[in-house]
């Protein structure tokens, strides 16, 4: 089950925080501060805000009643079960959302407060038609969720676009930040024509799609930017598709995507890597988009960097391979809370 928790971003901005709970019970004959278990709770794979994803004869998607009642972010000091824990905040890539980190942050929760973003255009948050996109808004709703929260000094884990706001909020605000991963971010800028090529893949998009069943199929197998068929990539994208009168689309607005990752793309963000003070493990998927050598460079540049890397796994690493992935951050989360 996730709690829906509404906090507020720069610019007034709503975003909806998710707070992560019923934990694979432990035995009460271990140590609670134990190292986590890797093998968490079967059949959790997949979102976990309410809905129940399973396709209709029509294959269309059922909803199941919602429970996520939105609690106001001043209220959050209430007792509960996960008060007193580490706080861990998960932040999503571009395009994702909250429900995406469902396997990582279930599993976390075991023995952290382990939260899950929705973004500024992104999931159930809010979508201003002029709301800032850039890097210091992203950056600045970071801050506040954690402050608002009151999860730190807190362990960021980001995936792709969520991997540069956290290191970038990690070197602005080191006393909120005890130890940061990043998956399969690169440091390096990408330039104009990476900008393009998204801005064309976006409109190849064969909207509206008529099923989640078209969904998970186009983005799985027919996207010309899948290489070999990938259903946990079908899946990734059903996850972020609402139904509308005429059929199925995105829950974000693609030119805001855009607007948010060209403040990104045409620059370097080493400088930033370096002023990253606490520990920080760089994850890259085998066949992702961070190469071997970048990843490496990165472990350098940070002053306290380590680095792993997870087989058989594409960009979408958490996703992919989620019992992997696990193993990779196991040991720098286990080493992190024994420091």
């Amino acid at each position: 089950m996730a709690r829906r928790i509404d906090v507020t971003g720069t610019g007034g901005v709503r975003l909806a925080a998710w707070e992560f709970g019923d934990p694979p019970k432990p035995d009460p004959a271990q140590d609670a501060h134990g190292p986590l278990d890797a093998h968490g709770p079967q059949g959790e794979h997949g979102p976990q805000d309410g809905r129940d994803r399973r396709d209709g004869r029509d294959g269309r998607e059922r909803r199941a009643p919602e429970d996520g009642r939105a609690a106001p972010a001043g209220q959050q000091a209430a007792p509960s079960a996960s008060n007193g824990s580490p706080g861990v905040l998960l932040l999503h890539g571009l395009m994702g959302r909250a429900s995406h980190w469902a396997f990582t942050a279930r599993w976390l929760s075991g023995r952290y407060r382990a939260v899950a973003l929705d973004q500024r255009g992104h999931g159930r948050s809010d979508k201003p038609p002029r709301a800032s996109f850039t890097r210091e808004a992203y950056v600045d709703d970071a801050e506040s969720a954690l402050e608002q929260l009151g999860l730190a000094p807190v362990v960021l884990i980001g995936h792709a676009m969520g991997a540069l706001t956290a290191w970038q909020l990690a070197a602005r605000r080191p006393d909120l930040v005890r130890g940061l991963i990043i998956c399969d971010m690169r440091a390096s800028a990408l330039g104009a024509a990476s900008q393009r090529e998204w801005a064309q893949w976006f409109d190849s998009w064969p909207l509206p799609f008529a099923t989640l069943a078209d969904v998970r199929k186009w983005f799985g197998e027919d996207d010309p930017w899948v290489e070999r068929p990938n259903p946990a990539r079908g899946e990734f994208y059903a996850e972020v598709m609402a139904e509308s009168p005429d059929g199925w689309r995105p829950v974000f607005d693609p030119d805001q995507m855009l607007r948010s990752r060209e403040t990104w793309v045409y620059d370097a963000h080493w400088e930033e890597l370096a002023q990253v003070r606490c520990p920080a493990l760089v994850v890259r998927g085998l066949d992702g988009e961070l190469g071997r050598a970048e990843a490496q460079e990165m472990v350098r540049v940070l002053p306290r960097g380590q680095y792993a890397e997870v087989a058989d796994a594409g960009h979408l690493v958490h996703y992919d391979q989620p019992e992997a992935w696990r193993a990779a951050i196991q040991p720098f989360l286990d080493a992190l809370d024994t420091d």
